[in-house]
């Protein structure tokens, strides 16, 4: 995986090193503890796909800039913030198999390390005048918390219909992708409208991501999340909703209190993942995330042939190509 992501990565290579001491340089602070903690996040930085989306986005619209640079550090200081809040709110004490800010350094210190941050990546864009690239990342931001927030509300009645499900995972998923590519092209001086079109495409890309996320809860092999997480914690993804949606009244009415009893019992969520693959449920979820892969490269294929753009197009099939 790491070799596939390093060839993909060749016509970004030096960019991407410049990057990264950018944003280290980003995250720097006079005070001792906060310094420790940034380096501690900075060392474990997982695929970096999300830079390498702004800097491909960058590359097939016109070309890298310094904006380009300051774009990429404001989506990885905002994202990097609402990470480690979302590990004080998930109570996680693990995240990428390293532990989480709050688990070495309290709940306290990871509120306050998030907010520090949020507001590196504030200033970053403010000091320097990228209003448009902060509209775009702070539109992601919102989105995210508020698709987290509607997860929450209908996970409660177990009532996420289709529709439901893609503006979830829109907001909760592909606002991100989006704004990488969005990004991208505005630091570039692309065109309102090119910049739209590539915030489109990633978010294409974004919904594919995640219906593939989704479906390794229904894998047969050990790579990636755990087989059947998603059903021990409650959570209604595409496959389940498309075989509850074809199934008669009783039985969904068995299956959904099978998963609102289940609490962790294996037999249980196997029984759930056999009903799914019974209906269809995983087949048809390939099939969507399939048709958002093509959408995301039809908008592709408009822009003049690169090697940002085979690049960007071989990092969009390694997306749901990925083993975990």
């Amino acid at each position: 995986m790491k070799a596939k992501l390093k060839q993909i990565q060749a016509p970004i290579a030096m960019e991407m090193m410049e990057f990264e001491r950018k944003f280290r340089q980003s995250m720097k602070s006079d005070v001792l503890l906060l310094d420790k903690i940034m380096n501690y996040i900075v060392k474990r930085k997982g695929k970096q796909m999300r830079p390498m989306f702004v800097f491909l986005s960058s590359g097939v619209t016109g070309g890298i800039t310094e904006a380009t640079y300051r774009g990429a550090s404001l989506i990885e200081l905002l994202h990097t913030a609402t990470l480690v809040h979302d590990d004080v709110v998930d109570d996680a004490n693990y995240r990428r198999g390293f532990f989480s800010v709050n688990a070495l350094w309290k709940n306290k210190i990871a509120v306050l390390v998030g907010d520090y941050l949020l507001s590196r990546g504030l200033l970053l864009s403010v000091d320097n005048k990228d209003f448009e690239l902060l509209r775009i990342v702070s539109d992601a931001v919102k989105e995210m918390s508020e698709g987290e927030l509607l997860q929450i509300e209908k996970a409660r009645s177990l009532d996420i219909t289709e529709d439901v499900y893609y503006n979830i995972i829109k907001q909760k998923t592909a606002s991100l992708i989006a704004s990488c590519c969005g990004v991208g092209a505005a630091s570039s001086g692309a065109s309102q409208e090119v910049v739209s079109k590539m915030k489109t495409f990633g978010e294409y890309v974004g919904m594919a991501f995640q219906v593939k996320d989704d479906l390794f809860d229904y894998g047969t092999n050990d790579i990636g999340k755990p087989l059947g997480i998603d059903i021990k914690e409650k959570k209604l993804t595409l496959p389940l909703i498309y075989a509850l949606q074809n199934t008669s009244w009783l039985q969904k009415k068995k299956i959904l209190r099978m998963i609102r009893s289940n609490n962790g019992q294996a037999s249980k969520v196997s029984r759930v993942i056999e009903f799914v693959d019974s209906k269809g449920g995983i087949q048809y979820a390939q099939t969507v995330m399939q048709d958002f892969y093509r959408r995301a490269i039809e908008i592709l294929d408009e822009f003049e042939d690169t090697d940002y753009k085979s690049s960007l197009k071989e990092l969009v099939t390694f997306t749901i190509e990925r083993e975990k």
